[in-house]
């Protein structure tokens, strides 16, 4: 579609997946400064819609984006590469620190640093209802669906998909009755000085390229191409370790996992929580809480998490004997990606056409929107979870924590500090105290 060279591209990539911190907001502020502005590859309505589409589609929208971008610049092979480079970087961070801290977590510096980050964690949680909270609630319908999902998490135990398919069918309900409670309206940021954007190589007016225009087929075709690798995934995984091993057990648990993404990861983390801590066994609570601390401290996106749970999960099983603690969570680890990551390549490179065809449509985007206003109940109780046990023990309140994660929350919400260095601050104050106490 385009004549930048492929090789500059996937340089461009590359480094993305090496600087890409600040989460979501941070890692897609990154690709309109670089790709908008400063590289004009797409141009600022272009750029836009595709954001806005992401954000309604299960999975890390800054990843999909980024799958897209890549997509529509140099076709299948561009959207791939995209993606794979976006996430390697922090895969192989993601290990490295798992391994650092299975291995030697137990250290007095290591452990007070830990509780020093744990409730830095609880207040970026909150931050992130806040956030999405303030720019999905917007009128009293999706305030009512936000309280209901926390509820139904919180109080009632309903399982995290069952929220899912409740909210989408208020959305498929609502467009029919109210369809102006559900849209969704996109802005368009200006320049700093205020004056147009030059021509970009994919311009508003850029005809679309053959590869972008939507066809049922390409749509059948790509769709079920990316379900058979996802099936003989599971089912090479299933003859090395026999279907009832972890290792499918992960892939079959993480890929359904991200159909459920909706609202980013902090939505479906709850439902992480419920599986892997409580029905696997894979980590236990506290080890959960601190793999999102790793996770909110390396590049590429928040999802990464699951890599952390993967490599817990196969250092524990010992899966391949216990002397390869390491290769076995390393394994799994790569396992919990591949498949978590796999739907958002099949969305984009499947359904990329479609979703451009359908811009507008209400009766598609009100379903998202309502599992959006849940997205923030349900972090709502992620708050809550992850609270109870930062914060109390043995039901005995936990002053240091709860002072750290006092000045963690004011930082962020009050003066918009970055996650980075709440986080190193918080570390800091972490491992001072140990020294205190110690």
């Amino acid at each position: 579609m385009s004549d930048l060279p492929f090789r500059n591209a996937l340089r461009y990539w590359l480094k993305l997946g090496f600087i890409s911190f600040g989460g979501p907001a941070g890692q897609i502020a990154m690709m309109h400064a670089e790709l908008v502005e400063r590289r004009r590859w797409i141009s600022e309505r272009r750029f836009l819609h595709a954001l806005n589409y992401c954000m309604l589609l299960p999975g890390p929208e800054a990843t999909q984006l980024a799958i897209y971008i890549g997509w529509l610049l140099h076709r299948v092979p561009g959207g791939i590469a995209a993606g794979v480079l976006f996430v390697l970087p922090s895969l192989l961070v993601l290990i490295a620190l798992s391994w650092i801290y299975m291995a030697w977590g137990h250290l007095p510096a290591i452990a007070g640093i830990m509780d020093g980050i744990k409730p830095a964690v609880v207040a970026i949680v909150l931050a992130a209802a806040w956030r999405i909270g303030s720019r999905t609630l917007r009128n009293g319908l999706l305030n009512s669906v936000a309280l209901a999902a926390f509820i139904a998490i919180d109080v009632l135990g309903v399982p995290f998909p069952l929220v899912v398919l409740g909210a989408a069918l208020v959305g498929m309900i609502g467009a029919r009755l109210r369809p102006a409670l559900f849209e969704v309206n996109g802005t368009h940021a200006a320049t700093p000085d205020g004056s147009p954007h030059p021509p970009a190589l994919i311009d508003d007016a850029t005809p679309t390229p053959a590869h972008a225009r939507f066809s049922w087929r390409r749509l059948a075709t790509v769709g079920i191409a990316g379900c058979a690798i996802g099936c003989a995934g599971w089912g090479a995984l299933a003859f090395a370790c026999g279907p009832d091993g972890e290792l499918p057990r992960m892939a079959a648990f993480f890929g359904k996992m991200a159909l459920m993404t909706f609202g980013g990861a902090y939505a479906v983390l709850p439902y992480v929580v419920q599986q892997a801590v409580e029905h696997f066994h894979w980590l236990d609570a506290a080890q959960m809480i601190d793999g999102l601390a790793l996770g909110e401290t390396t590049p590429g996106p928040l999802l990464m998490i699951v890599a952390f749970v993967g490599f817990v999960g196969g250092w524990t099983h010992t899966l391949f004997g216990p002397g390869a603690r390491f290769l076995a969570g390393a394994a799994a680890a790569c396992v919990a990606t591949a498949f978590t990551f796999l739907p958002s390549f099949v969305f984009i490179l499947a359904g990329g056409p479609f979703v451009e065809s359908t811009r507008g449509d209400v009766r598609l985007t009100a379903p998202l929107t309502a599992i959006s206003a849940a997205a923030v109940g349900v972090i709502a109780s992620l708050v809550v979870f992850f609270g109870a046990h930062v914060f109390f023990v043995h039901g005995a309140p936990r002053p240091d924590a709860i002072a750290i994660g006092a000045a963690a929350a004011v930082a962020l919400l009050r003066y918009r500090t970055g996650t980075i260095k709440t986080i190193l601050a918080c570390a800091l104050a972490g491992l001072l105290l140990s020294y205190w106490h110690g």
